[in-house]
């Protein structure tokens, strides 16, 4: 994360909703721009962090950043509308301005896996963390084994960024998509993730990595059937969401037993939180 003072890290800069994208029914990406231009050459972030996005008169939101690193142009937010702030974004347009403070938290550690087999897991908007992931993939697809990707929606209608999923196999990744309710046209899996990781084909247990997002209870059952499979909780890897309101460890909303989800993660290596995340209403 890049390193902040406490007077900056305090003090929103201003963006601009470049564009507005509707991906399911309640789950918008925004693009946004940086209104001055040292804002934008200084930022940078890493796939897995996130931005608190400022609406002023009426709060912050924890959101992770969902588009390339590696774009120039703009950084993309994708947003599920869920409490005030969501829904008062839901009605910003093109053109609003916004502040955003960021970015924050743990990413993914994409270097530490080079050379071995990648498993993701996502279900629902838990895709939206790991995009950025797959085009660091896509655009370093040679220095990795195989790589799949596994995602479950309640219904092929909420099945998060349907359309870029055949650009990704065609970059070299195995999409598997699953559904809870199939449609009468739907042609794919159905069931939940873990039937996918049950049946899927693992040539490298001891050099094959898990990185799991979405509701917990997901990521607890997939880590066991991952387990089943030979792949040890240091090879998986979890991201998680809590009430993130000050981004700094300080306000305590976030805390996870002796961790806080803003700052020692979202990304958490599983072994340090299977137990925790065992323990109702933690």
């Amino acid at each position: 994360m890049p390193c902040m003072t406490m007077s900056s890290f305090w003090q929103p800069v201003s963006m601009r909703i470049e564009g507005i994208q509707t991906e399911i029914d309640g789950v918008f990406t925004y693009d946004l721009r940086f209104t001055k231009s040292a804002d934008r050459t200084s930022y940078h972030f890493e796939p897995g962090q996130f931005n608190m996005l400022y609406l002023p008169g009426v709060g912050e939101a924890a959101i992770s950043l969902s588009g390339d690193r590696m774009a120039e142009s703009v950084w993309r937010h994708t947003v599920r509308v869920a409490g005030r702030v969501t829904h008062t974004l839901s009605r910003c347009r093109v053109g609003d301005t916004l502040g955003v403070r960021g970015p924050f938290g743990q990413g993914w550690p994409i270097d530490a896996w080079v050379g071995d087999d990648i498993v993701l897991v996502a279900g629902g908007i838990g895709l939206a963390p790991m995009r950025p992931v797959i085009y660091e993939f896509l655009r370093r697809r040679a220095e990795f084994g195989q790589i799949t990707l596994i995602h479950g929606a309640r219904t092929p209608e909420t099945l998060l960024y349907s359309t870029e999923h055949a650009g990704w196999e065609r970059g070299g990744i195995v999409v598997q998509a699953t559904v809870d309710r199939a449609s009468s046209t739907w042609r794919g899996h159905q069931g939940v993730v873990t039937l996918l990781l049950d049946r899927l084909s693992i040539a490298r247990p001891q050099r094959t990595h898990v990185a799991m997002c979405g509701p917990e209870i997901m990521m607890r059952y997939a880590a066991i059937s991952a387990a089943r499979r030979g792949i040890s909780d240091e090879r998986m890897w979890v991201s998680l969401e809590r009430n993130m309101q000050c981004a700094a460890g300080l306000c305590g909303h976030c805390q996870l037993g002796p961790m806080f989800v803003c700052k020692d993660g979202p990304v958490f290596r599983a072994d340090r939180v299977h137990s925790l995340l065992a323990v109702e209403a933690l």
